[in-house]
C-alpha cells in the first residue's frame, strides 16, 4: 500500500503502534482500536467506515453465544450449583487423604463444561476449591495455582467461548470443534494430577485433614452410601448441565448459540424453581456481572475486527504467512514456531486478542500445510489456555490473586509444575492429531 509516516507499510506501523499503546498501559481493546483507526486514516478511510466494520463484526449470530454462556456460568455459580457439585465430588472421594487436590481438578473440568471462560471459572469456583484444599493441608498458593490451571481449560473443554470465536474466524464448524476438544480437554485435566505430588502440604500425614473430616455439614456423620446418594441428588441438576448442553449440540437438537440460550434458561429454572435460591438481588448481580464480562469480550471483538481488516488490506497476511512458510520445509519446525509465538504472546495478551491478531496470518499457513483446521483450533486453544496462567499478564493469576489475597508471584511459582505438565499435554496434542478425532466416539 506504499510507504507511510515512518517509511513502513501501514499494517506494520499499526502493529508497532499497538505494542506502543500496550507499553503505555492503554487497555487492550482500545489499543487495538486506536492502532487500527490510525492505520485506516492513513489508508484514507473515515470514521463512518469504522462504524460499518464494527457493526458487521459484532452482529454475527454465532457470537450471540458468548454473552449467554457467560450469563449461564455466572447464574449457575450464583444459585449454588458450583457448591453442590463440589460437595458431591468431595463426598464421592471418601476419606482419601489429600483428595481435595483431585476433587479440585475434577470440579474445574466439570465447571469448564458449564462456563466457557477461564477467568469466570476462577471467580465462580475458586474460593470454594481453595478453601477446601487449604483445609486439607495444601498450601494456599498451590491451591490457587491448581484453580488457575484447571479453570484455564474452560476455553478448551466445550462449550468454549474461545472455540466459538475461532470457529467464526476460521469459518469452521463450531459443533465439530466442540466435539474435537473433548478428549484433549480431559487429557489436559488428567495430566494436572501429575503435578499434585509436587505440592508442599502442611503438617504430617497424621495431622492432615481427610475428606471424611471435611464433609459438608448436611452429610457429616452419615454412612458413605447414604451421603453419596444424598449429595448426588443435591448436585443432580448441576451434573445434568453438560449432558443437556453438549448432548443437544451433538444430537443436532440445537446449535451452539441456541445451546447458550437454553443453558441460561435452564439456570434460571433451576435457581428459581428447584433450588429457590434465585432472588431478585441474585439475578440483578448476575446480570450486572454478565453484562460487564460480555462487554469486555465484545469490545475486544469489535476493535480486533478493525485490526484484522487492516491486516488483510495491507496484505500482512501474505507477507507474514509467506515468511513463516519460508522458515523451513519441515512442518514440525513451522508448527513449533507458531506455538512458540502463541505461548509468548499469551504471557502478555488475552486469548481473544491473540486470535484476532495471529489467525489471519496462521490460517493460510495451516491450509498451505494441509493441516486439519479443527485439530489446529484445539491445539491453538490449549496454547492460549496455558497463557491464562503464565506470568506476567496471565489473567487467571490476577483473578486468583484477588480472591486469595496472595501475590501473583507466589501463585505463579506454585503453578510451575502445572505449567510443565501442560506443555507436555500440548506436545502430545501437536504430535498426535488423532487425539482430536477421538471425540467422534461421543456422537
Amino acid at each position: 500500500m506504499g510507504d507511510t509516516l515512518f517509511g513502513l507499510g501501514v499494517g506494520t506501523e499499526m502493529v508497532i503502534a499497538f505494542f506502543v499503546f500496550l507499553l503505555l498501559r492503554v487497555p487492550v481493546a482500545f489499543a487495538l482500536g486506536l492502532a487500527a483507526i490510525f492505520a485506516m486514516w492513513q489508508l484514507g478511510f473515515g470514521l463512518d467506515f469504522v462504524g460499518d466494520l464494527i457493526a458487521a463484526s459484532v452482529t454475527r449470530f454465532s457470537l450471540l453465544a458468548i454473552p449467554f454462556f457467560i450469563l449461564a456460568g455466572i447464574l449457575m455459580g450464583a444459585v449454588g450449583m458450583a457448591k453442590r457439585m463440589l460437595d458431591f465430588f468431595r463426598v464421592a472421594m471418601g476419606a482419601l487423604p489429600g483428595g481435595m487436590g483431585v476433587v479440585g481438578t475434577v470440579v474445574c473440568l466439570f465447571w469448564g463444561s458449564v462456563s466457557g471462560s477461564g477467568p469466570a471459572s476462577v471467580a465462580a469456583i475458586g474460593p470454594l476449591i481453595v478453601k477446601g484444599m487449604t483445609d486439607d493441608g495444601y498450601r494456599p498458593a498451590f491451591a490457587a495455582a491448581l484453580v488457575c490451571t484447571g479453570a484455564a481449560l474452560s476455553i478448551v473443554i466445550p462449550p468454549s467461548i474461545g472455540l466459538v470465536i475461532y470457529g467464526v474466524i476460521a469459518e469452521t464448524s463450531i459443533s465439530g470443534l466442540f466435539l474435537a476438544a473433548i478428549v484433549p480437554g480431559l487429557l489436559m485435566g488428567l495430566l494436572m494430577l501429575l503435578a499434585l505430588p509436587f505440592a508442599k502440604r502442611g503438617g504430617t500425614a497424621g495431622e492432615r485433614s481427610s475428606l471424611q473430616e471435611l464433609l459438608p455439614e448436611p452429610y457429616a456423620g452419615e454412612a458413605y452410601a447414604t451421603r453419596l446418594v444424598r449429595s448426588f441428588l443435591d448436585a443432580f441438576w448441576g451434573l445434568l448441565t453438560p449432558i443437556l448442553i453438549l448432548g443437544g449440540i451433538y444430537s443436532g437438537a440445537f446449535t451452539p448459540t441456541e445451546a447458550a440460550i437454553i443453558a441460561t434458561v435452564y439456570a434460571l429454572f433451576v435457581g428459581a424453581v428447584i433450588y429457590r435460591t434465585l432472588t431478585p438481588a441474585v439475578l440483578f448481580k448476575s446480570l450486572s456481572e454478565a453484562s460487564a464480562g460480555s462487554a469486555a469480550v465484545m469490545l475486544v471483538v469489535a476493535f480486533a475486527s478493525l485490526f484484522g481488516w487492516v491486516v488483510t488490506v495491507d496484505d500482512l497476511v501474505g507477507q507474514y504467512s509467506g515468511a513463516l512458510l519460508a522458515l523451513s520445509e519441515n512442518p514440525w519446525v513451522i508448527l513449533a514456531v507458531m506455538l512458540a509465538i502463541l505461548l509468548v504472546t499469551g504471557m502478555f495478551m488475552d486469548a481473544i486478542t491473540i486470535m484476532f491478531i495471529t489467525l489471519p496470518i496462521f490460517l493460510p499457513v495451516v491450509r498451505a500445510m494441509g493441516w486439519d483446521p479443527t485439530w489446529f483450533g484445539v491445539v491453538l486453544m490449549v496454547s492460549l489456555a496455558i497463557g491464562l496462567f503464565t506470568p506476567p499478564v496471565g489473567i487467571n493469576l490476577f483473578v486468583a490473586a484477588n480472591i486469595t489475597r496472595l501475590s501473583i508471584e507466589r501463585i505463579a511459582v506454585a503453578a510451575v509444575p502445572f505449567l510443565l505438565v501442560s506443555l507436555l499435554g500440548l506436545s502430545l496434542l501437536a504430535a498426535f492429531p488423532v487425539l482430536s478425532q477421538l471425540g467422534g466416539w461421543f456422537r
